[in-house]
């Protein structure tokens, strides 16, 4: 049975919330909203999820957690000068990015904190739910946009304790990032017992975005890949965080693990990821595929793609937080997997290849479309 629709504002909540992503999903949804731009990049708004009853974009109120003091009109304005947005977008929407910024407090841990973990989740929790009461009376769903973290060992990570604040203050999560998030032991009880949808993890972008679809193209044709390798090159942030090799080898994993799925046996070769500060929130991805045609005779597949993290991530975001919301009142719970179209590393069960990802997709959408049962359109 579905859970109750309550129409009015819904919440998205951003874990690393003055981020790029995180700025970018702001001053994207109010652009669109006010129809400055089209939704390009958002599946949601494509015929797919015609009367699905998604939550509206107007809707959407944003809030988060961040251990950055930046304002986000100003960090909307470091953006702009960097042509990550429109040079006037920042302030056209200087109202929307204020609003959200007054919805985001100190995450943690800080230095020096010396809140224990049980402490660090009571106060987040506090946070998102006092949010949920005063601005998003349809519910709030948590998104992590945070910059990777090391993949964790024993304690809670970070992302792992935001995301034990979601489950305890009911919201669905989406871990749009490599981090740990819900895919820590000591969560798996209590997600499996919240009767939460949640979905993750690392969402796919660029390079594997591309990969997902050759891979399955040489398996079809019964080409023999011999070795796949790969270069990444990216600034800002995530190329800071992600210079840390623990935070790389968490990242390259689930860009390892589409080649396996899709090809159907692990290669030779590995992704490599240079921080170059000088590229902003640019990132240049180049593949080196080596394989053999008939005869065996020996060929190269080169590519290599430019484009910029923060607008490539943004439209999914948004896709995610309206799929991930509009999943709980249709009563789902637990791994959505079939919202793998958006992750390198799918949780639940989801194919690999972009083509049956897309399928899968489809099917959801149905899903979402039937349980709308007359409600309307919702769009």
């Amino acid at each position: 049975m579905s859970a109750s629709r309550s129409r009015g504002p819904a919440g998205v909540w951003l874990i690393g919330a003055r981020g790029s992503v995180a700025t970018t999903v702001v001053a994207g949804c109010a652009a669109v909203t006010s129809g400055l731009h089209p939704p390009v990049g958002m599946v949601t708004e494509t015929a797919l999820f015609a009367g699905c009853d998604l939550p509206e974009l107007p809707s959407l109120v944003f809030g988060g957690h961040d251990t950055l003091d930046c304002p986000l009109p100003k960090r909307a304005e470091e953006l702009a000068a960097d042509g990550v947005l429109p040079p006037d977008l920042p302030g056209a929407v200087a109202a929307e990015l204020a609003a959200a910024d007054r919805e985001i407090v100190p995450g943690g841990p800080l230095p020096g904190d010396r809140r224990d973990e049980r402490q660090l989740i009571d106060a987040f929790t506090a946070h998102i739910r006092d949010f949920t009461a005063r601005r998003a009376p349809a519910g709030t769903v948590v998104v992590n946009v945070a910059s990777t973290e090391p993949a964790a060992e024993d304690s809670l990570p970070p992302s792992s304790l935001y995301a034990a604040a979601a489950l305890r203050a009911g919201c669905p999560y989406v871990n749009f990032t490599p981090s740990t998030g819900l895919h820590h032991p000591a969560l798996a009880a209590a997600a499996a017992q919240s009767g939460l949808p949640y979905a993750g993890r690392d969402g796919k972008t660029g390079q594997t975005l591309l990969r997902s679809v050759l891979g399955p193209m040489f398996a079809q044709r019964a080409l023999a890949v011999r070795a796949w390798s790969g270069t990444n090159l990216l600034g800002g942030g995530d190329g800071a965080a992600l210079a840390d090799p623990a935070a790389a080898a968490a990242k390259n994993a689930g860009k390892e693990r589409v080649l396996t799925d899709t090809l159907g046996t692990p290669v030779q070769g590995a992704v490599h990821i240079d921080d170059v500060p000088a590229l902003g929130d640019w990132k240049t991805a180049w593949d080196h595929i080596a394989f053999d045609g008939f005869l065996g005779t020996r060929m190269v597949l080169q590519t290599i793609w430019q484009g910029c993290d923060s607008a490539l991530a943004a439209p999914l975001v948004l896709d995610l937080a309206r799929l991930a919301l509009r999943a709980r009142t249709a009563g789902l719970s637990g791994p959505l997997g079939d919202l793998g179209f958006y992750f390198k590393d799918p949780v639940g069960e989801a194919p690999a290849a972009l083509g049956e990802q897309y399928a899968a997709l489809g099917r959801f959408a149905d899903r979402l479309r039937g349980d709308a049962g007359g409600v309307g359109e919702g769009r």
